[in-house]
């Protein structure tokens, strides 16, 4: 990194902090700290829900795994735009109604006292481990590549949240995420027609586009029913829409956005915005991640992305056999761009040669091949070692392939990103924990400025755990999906809780907390012995099924406990 990324990472990161303690210093009671005083208007609404979903996971994962993978992880967005519609028309009518808080307030009135607790503990789990992952994962892949200290860009990121969040609370969130995105955007669109600029000179984007779906990189939908495919149409539509409606429904990271809103059609006009815009601003990032690949096709491309591994093998008996095929590659980089250059030419000439598409597939076999080697030699190396590399490809292209300046609002993309998810998650955390636990089990009457000091204790406390867990923290796989696999575990049963409260009037309490209690242990024990055993990627059971699966037992659980107690009473 220069000088001058250094310089434009820094102003961008201290910008925001600052900017956020300025504008919302000084809450004067609850209201106002966790609601932000209900002055939300819908734009900002819509640009603050984006913002807490495209955690920095969001801008270095998923181009990784489109270069892997290619366009098909759109379909996980598939039923957004469905859930949003419904979470309109139900659930912000009656939160804004009620008054409430948090999501898990509503759960007392319409049941009892222990599911709102069981529900909202339920989130402290899932979404304190989701926040220090949001925090994690930038860490790991940058101290990777740029040789930070890992445990020191925790703490940085996680201090520089905890600021104008304990500050200002979701009014911070919400104006300091405006510039987030801004900042996100702007970068992602640069970076994306810079590729375009790099590539070959008579080469245009129709080409590009031939090029990638030679190699199986614009495959989108996929229609077959098989339940080991991780996103296909059907899981997108269905396990999708019900980890979208439980996401955006019931989790308080989302619902504490919306519930800022001036108005019911303020939040209403902010969440249908988020439908519009959310699925093809996913599409324009798995398309940078194609487009990274397509460069690829003309530049040398590294045997492994992920330094760590490298260095590892490097030191090892086995550095050798890796350097082969290192040599091996290049050799075969060399031959692919020769017959890409050619492919396009045929391109230009409205011929789209089948005796070329099918050489430049054989040579992406190879390719594979030689890159399956070397995880082989990884693993050999380290037998813990991940030696999935997905989440390193982006961040490779923008730090040996962007000019200076453009490094560093990259990396400011990124950070910000981190941040902004991370607030949304500690405003949420503490807010779920100062109204749904503290407040319900504190003795004696209290002040409202007893209960915005605690709130703003309960952000520092959870801020200090997120920063912990992100220390401790173990990569996983592809990390975008790691955070929707652990969201996918507890948001179907949470999910089901509410559907239940809205739409089926005559179950009581007993039924729906002892159904959630059974769904949310089934859930545990379909995932271990369904995705979890299978490290590989080769789980018998798409993840996104966990949401449908423990929504859908949620419900058919109450309505049988429920009858069961009826027949009981009357007989």
């Amino acid at each position: 990194m220069q000088q001058l990324d250094w310089i434009i990472l820094s102003v961008t990161l201290l910008f925001i902090v600052f900017y956020g303690v300025y504008k919302t210093k000084g809450s004067a009671n609850v209201e106002e700290y966790i609601l932000g005083n209900k002055e939300t208007p819908w734009w900002t609404v819509g640009l603050s829900v984006m913002a807490t979903q495209a955690s920095a996971i969001t801008f270095l994962s998923t181009p990784g795994q489109a270069y892997h993978d290619g366009m098909g992880f759109v379909q996980f967005y598939f039923g957004l735009p469905i859930a949003m519609v419904v979470i309109s028309m139900t659930f912000i009518p009656i939160y804004h109604r009620l008054k409430v808080y948090t999501a898990y307030e509503y759960l007392e009135q319409r049941f009892d006292l222990k599911t709102r607790s069981f529900t909202a503990i339920l989130f402290l789990i899932q979404r304190g481990l989701g926040t220090g992952l949001t925090i994690y994962a930038p860490s790991i892949i940058l101290s990777s590549i740029l040789g930070w200290n890992l445990t020191m860009l925790n703490i940085i990121i996680g201090i520089l949240v905890i600021i104008y969040t304990f500050t200002g609370g979701t009014k911070a969130v919400n104006v300091t995420q405006k510039q987030q995105m801004f900042i996100i955007m702007s970068g992602m669109f640069i970076t994306f027609f810079l590729i375009l600029h790099y590539l070959p000179n008579d080469m245009t984007f129709s080409n590009a586009m031939h090029i990638a779906g030679a190699n199986d990189k614009m495959n989108i939908l996929d229609f077959s029913f098989d339940p080991e495919n991780r996103y296909t149409f059907w899981s997108g539509i269905t396990g999708g829409f019900f980890l979208m409606l439980s996401y955006f429904g019931t989790d308080q990271s989302q619902v504490g956005r919306y519930l800022s809103g001036k108005s019911d059609r303020e939040s209403q006009m902010g969440l249908i915005m988020n439908g519009f815009l959310k699925v093809p601003m996913q599409f324009f990032i798995l398309l940078t991640g194609v487009m990274v690949f397509v460069f690829f096709q003309f530049n040398p491309v590294p045997l492994h992305f992920n330094p760590v591994n490298r260095d590892a093998i490097s030191k090892s008996i086995y550095a050798e056999d890796y350097n082969s095929l290192e040599r091996q590659l290049k050799q075969l980089s060399e031959e692919k761009k020769e017959f890409n250059l050619l492919y396009i030419d045929h391109l230009n000439q409205n011929y789209d040669n089948p005796i070329l598409r099918n050489k430049l597939i054989s040579l992406s076999g190879k390719e594979k091949d030689l890159h399956d080697q070397a995880k082989e030699i990884i693993t050999k190396v380290d037998s813990k070692a991940e030696t999935n590399d997905k989440d390193y490809v982006f961040i490779y292209f923008i730090l040996n392939y962007l000019p200076s300046g453009l490094i560093g609002l990259l990396l400011a993309v990124i950070l910000s990103a981190a941040m902004s998810s991370s607030a949304s998650g500690l405003t949420a955390l503490a807010s779920t924990t100062a109204i749904d636990i503290y407040k319900r089990n504190v003795k004696g009457e209290k002040s409202d400025k007893h209960f915005v000091d605690a709130t703003k204790y309960f952000t520092l406390l959870w801020g200090i755990i997120a920063i912990l867990f992100a220390c401790v923290g173990t990569l996983f796989e592809n990390l975008i999906q790691l955070v929707n696999i652990v969201g996918s575990i507890f948001y179907g049963t949470v999910l089901g809780v509410f559907l239940v409260g809205f739409y089926i009037k005559f179950v009581k309490a007993n039924a729906i907390f002892c159904s959630a209690v059974i769904s949310q242990l089934t859930i545990f024990i379909i995932y271990y012995f369904a995705i979890h055993i299978y490290p590989n990627g080769e789980e018998k059971l798409g993840y996104l099924w966990l949401n449908f699966i423990g929504a859908s037992l949620t419900v058919v659980l109450s309505i049988l406990f429920q009858m069961f107690d009826r027949r009981k009473v009357i007989a």
